[in-house]
């Protein structure tokens, strides 16, 4: 097992990560009859495409012997209506100076190749934006 999920009431979950302990909180969001004092669940499906892409570039940049650290990215959820859903993960990159063309290259081909991104449904549209 992964971890556990508590529904607290009010439209609140907790969640422990069951082999380190980590825990967090979902809320619902404001549009949808939520607090939005906490990620809601489909901010952690978007949030999680930038984490799973940074960790993934983390071991090739390791790998390659180069340094992204600091590397941030700002990810930006559209939903949709009809069914309500995820309709757009937007995800912008910005990297630290002193990356070779044929490393950022390699480096955003690893991005776009991890697990998240393709157990992400097709018709989520994904824009990911590398700022070197």
């Amino acid at each position: 097992m992964t971890s556990k999920v508590t529904y607290l009431g009010d439209l609140r979950t907790e969640n422990i990560h069951l082999k380190s302990g980590n825990r967090y909180l979902t809320d619902a969001p404001t549009d949808n009859k939520g607090k939005g004092e906490a990620f809601s669940p489909t901010d952690t499906v978007a949030t999680g495409l930038a984490n799973c892409m940074l960790t993934i570039m983390g071991i090739k940049a390791n790998q390659m012997e180069l340094s992204i650290k600091g590397t941030t990215a700002e990810v930006t959820k559209t939903m949709s209506a009809g069914p309500r859903r995820i309709s757009k993960i937007k995800v912008v990159f910005d990297f630290p100076e002193g990356i070779d063309s044929k490393s950022q290259k390699i480096l955003e081909h690893t991005a776009n190749s991890c697990p998240v991104h393709y157990s992400l449904h097709p018709d989520i549209e994904k824009e990911v934006i590398f700022n070197w």
